[in-house]
C-alpha cells in the first residue's frame, strides 16, 4: 500500500492553482503529482518509484518539464496566503549534497554546490513572515557566507521589523533595512563595541520561528538532502516544500 499526501481538499486547491500556470492538465495528473510527492517525501531515485504511480519516466518528465517552465515556483506564489509582515525573519541552512547531485554540467555561474566543512553542500537562504511561513528563498553554494546574500533577502522583505542572527552583522545590511523604513534586529558580534540602537532582545527571541520552518521542510527527504544535479530542479524541490506547507494552512 502506497501512502499518498493529497486529500481531496488539498488536491482541489492545488488543481485550481495549476490552471493559472504554464502547465497543461491531463488525465491522471493527480496520480502523477502524487508520484512526485512520494519521491519528494522519501528521496528515492526516480527509477525506484513504485509502479502504482505508472512509468517513473513519465513522472520524472513531468517534474523536470515543470521545473523548466517555472511552474513549481509559480505555484508557490499562487498558493501563498496572506502574510503578516510585522516581523520578517531571515536565515540560512546547510543542505548536504548527495554524491548523485555531483558532476552536473551546469555553467559555473549556475552551480549551487560547494565545498564546506560538511563536504559538498548547498545553502538555502529563507525569508519568513511573523508566523514562520515562507515568503521567499535563495539558493547558493554551501561555502557562501550568509552575509553575502543578506541584501537580496532584505530586498524581498516588506517587514516592519527584520530579525536575523549575527551572521548578518554588517553595516550595509542594517543601512539597507533602515532605508526600506524597517527596523533591523541583528545582534553585534562578540568582539564589536559599536552601539546597536535598533536591536530588541525580546523580539530576537522569536527567531526560532525560521528555525522551526527549516525543521518542517527537512521532514521531506529530498529537501533535507540534495539529490538533484540541476539547480533549477532543486529550486523546484524547495518551492514544492513551501507549496505543501501553504496548502495545509
Amino acid at each position: 500500500m502506497v501512502r499518498l499526501m493529497l486529500t481531496d481538499c488539498l488536491w482541489e486547491k492545488l488543481r485550481k492553482s495549476i490552471e493559472y500556470t504554464a502547465a497543461y492538465v491531463t488525465d491522471g495528473l493527480r496520480l502523477c503529482i502524487e508520484g512526485i510527492l512520494w519521491r519528494f517525501r522519501t528521496g528515492v531515485p526516480w527509477r525506484d518509484l513504485p509502479p502504482f504511480f505508472g512509468s517513473w519516466k513519465t513522472v520524472y518528465n513531468r517534474f523536470n518539464e515543470w521545473s523548466k517552465l517555472g511552474v513549481w515556483r509559480n505555484l508557490f506564489d499562487l498558493i501563498s496566503g496572506e502574510l503578516d509582515n510585522e516581523w520578517n525573519f531571515m536565515d540560512g541552512t546547510y543542505i548536504k549534497a548527495h554524491q548523485h547531485s555531483a558532476g552536473g554540467i551546469e555553467p559555473l555561474e549556475n552551480r549551487t554546490v560547494g565545498k564546506s566543512k560538511g563536504g559538498n553542500t548547498t545553502k538555502v537562504h529563507l525569508l519568513t513572515d511573523a508566523y514562520g511561513n515562507p515568503i521567499d528563498f535563495k539558493l547558493t553554494a554551501g561555502n557562501i557566507h550568509d552575509v553575502t546574500i543578506g541584501l537580496a533577502l532584505v530586498e524581498m522583505s516588506d517587514g516592519e521589523n527584520i530579525i536575523a542572527d549575527k551572521s548578518y552583522d554588517a553595516e550595509y545590511i542594517r543601512e539597507a533595512i533602515v532605508a526600506k523604513g524597517s527596523a533591523p534586529h541583528i545582534p553585534r558580534k562578540s568582539n564589536s563595541s559599536k552601539p546597536n540602537p535598533h536591536f530588541d532582545r525580546e523580539l530576537y527571541r522569536h527567531r526560532h520561528l525560521v528555525e522551526n520552518l527549516f525543521a518542517k521542510l527537512k521532514h521531506f527527504r529530498a529537501f533535507a538532502t540534495r539529490f538533484d544535479k540541476l539547480t533549477r530542479n532543486y529550486y523546484s524541490v524547495v518551492s514544492l516544500g513551501c507549496v505543501m506547507l501553504w496548502l495545509k494552512l
